[in-house]
Parts: structure tokens; C-alpha cells; sequence
């Protein structure tokens, strides 16, 4: 299985790689939301909640997560194109296993996902950025922003599979986009002033990989609780998805 989970992943590399256009515009906007939120609203760091963190530190998971859920997500977009030009359907009749379909393109999202988020740490680092605990927490929140990315590519693999539709999978994919902000995205929880946005981000698993990775950017020494809820909300999800795709993956072939 994992030599055939290695050729689909280098295949659908190739294909990212060969078609530069279908990542470079997800890159530029976070980066852009990046340069934005820290130059409009840096000054809120002054607070005593964010006991002097600088605001960059603050604000670029959001960047990362952002960008996982707008990479990831062309995952989907590729292999609905594979459906639809029947490449998919060729795939289905070998004898390779149905998870090695699903987890190539996934592998090889979280894997675009990776030099996303360095190129992000590099923009960041040119802004001034200083990560408190030094390289642990640079590789932690690596960690985290490929883990989240791989479990979000699965639910993306998982839905066009389930549509076959390049606009269902599309609009499965906009949907992640509201978790984003109905969380920790721009002050920490106890600033939030509405009850209800308050209760969203307590059950949105997406506060605990924004709290996992500022666990390891804010503060000068590691937050271990926050960092391992978002370690394992980022696993549980990981694990969920790539269930949820190779099932899909298992039901398309009983189609045929």
C-alpha cells in the first residue's frame, strides 16, 4: 500500500507543481491577511490579555489556518477533475487499494500545505516575527498546520468523491471558512464580547489548533495543555477524514 500511496502522491505533485496557478492566489491571500490584520490591529496587543505578545505572534495562525483550508482544499477540486475526465474511474478498476487513491492526493495537499506555511514563516520573520520558545515552537506549529491541513484535505477528498461535482465540492469546502472566524481569530476568549461567539469557539475545533499553535508564539515557555488539545484535535481529525475519504473511495467503486 505504500508504495502505491507514494505514486499517487508524486503523481498529483507533478500535477500541483505543473499547474503553479492553482496554489500561488491561496498563498498571496494569506499572506496578504497577513500584512492586513497585523497593520490594522496590532495595536490591540497593548491589552493585558495578551501579556505582551507582539500581535504578529497573535495573528499568524489564522494566516496558516486559512491558508491550509483554502491549499487543502484544491485537493478535491483536482480529484473531481479525475472523475470527470474519467481518469478516476480507469484508477477504480486496478488493483491498487482504495485508501492509497484517497491518502496520495491527500499526502500531497498536506505536503503543499508544508511549503505554504514556510513560505508564511518566512513573510512573518521578514515582518519582525520572534517566536519566544525558539525552534520548538516553529516546529510545533509546522506540526500543527500540516496536521489540521491533512485532515481538512480528507474532508475534501471525502466530499467530491461523495458529489462528484466540482461546485458541491467547492461550496463543502467554503463552508470550513466560517469556523475560522467564529473563533479565537482576532482577540483571545475572554475578549469576546458576545455570549453566543463565545460558546461557538468553545466547540469550534478549530480555537484549539489557533490556541495550540499561539501556545507555542506568545508565550516564553510552552503552554502544554493548549498545545496538546490542538495536537490532538488535529489528529483526531486527521484520522476521521481519512475514514470518511476512503469510505466514499469504497463506495464509488461499488457504483461502478
Amino acid at each position: 500500500m505504500w508504495t502505491e500511496t507514494w505514486l499517487f502522491t508524486k503523481r498529483s505533485l507533478l500535477t500541483t507543481i505543473r499547474n503553479p496557478f492553482s496554489f500561488i492566489p491561496n498563498l498571496i491571500i494569506s499572506v496578504f491577511f497577513l500584512l492586513v490584520y497585523t497593520s490594522g490591529l496590532s495595536s490591540v496587543a497593548s491589552l493585558p490579555q495578551f501579556e505582551g505578545s507582539a500581535y504578529l505572534n497573535f495573528i499568524l495562525p489564522v494566516s496558516i489556518v486559512s491558508g491550509a483550508v483554502g491549499g487543502a482544499g484544491g485537493t478535491g477540486q483536482a480529484l473531481v477533475r479525475d472523475i470527470e475526465s474519467g481518469y478516476f474511474a480507469r484508477l477504480l478498476l486496478t488493483p491498487a487499494t482504495r485508501t492509497a487513491i484517497v491518502l496520495g492526493p491527500m499526502i500531497a495537499g498536506m505536503l503543499q500545505l508544508l511549503v505554504q506555511t514556510l513560505l508564511i514563516f518566512a513573510v512573518a520573520f521578514l515582518l519582525g516575527l520572534n517566536i519566544p520558545v525558539g525552534l520548538p515552537g516553529f516546529l510545533f506549529t509546522v506540526l500543527l498546520a500540516i496536521g489540521f491541513g491533512l485532515g481538512f484535505a480528507g474532508y475534501s477528498v471525502g466530499v467530491a468523491l461523495k458529489t462528484r461535482n466540482a461546485q458541491a465540492a467547492q461550496a463543502g469546502t467554503l463552508l470550513f471558512f466560517p469556523l475560522i472566524f467564529l473563533s479565537t481569530t482576532f482577540v483571545p476568549k475572554e475578549l469576546i464580547e458576545a455570549e453566543w461567539l463565545k460558546v461557538a469557539a468553545t466547540f469550534n475545533p478549530t480555537t484549539y489548533i489557533f490556541e495550540g499553535m499561539r501556545a507555542v508564539l506568545t508565550q516564553p515557555t510552552i503552554d502544554w495543555g493548549a498545545l496538546s488539545a490542538g495536537l490532538a484535535v488535529a489528529g483526531t481529525m486527521s484520522v476521521i477524514m481519512i475514514v470518511f475519504a476512503a469510505t466514499n473511495a469504497r463506495g464509488a467503486l461499488k457504483q461502478k
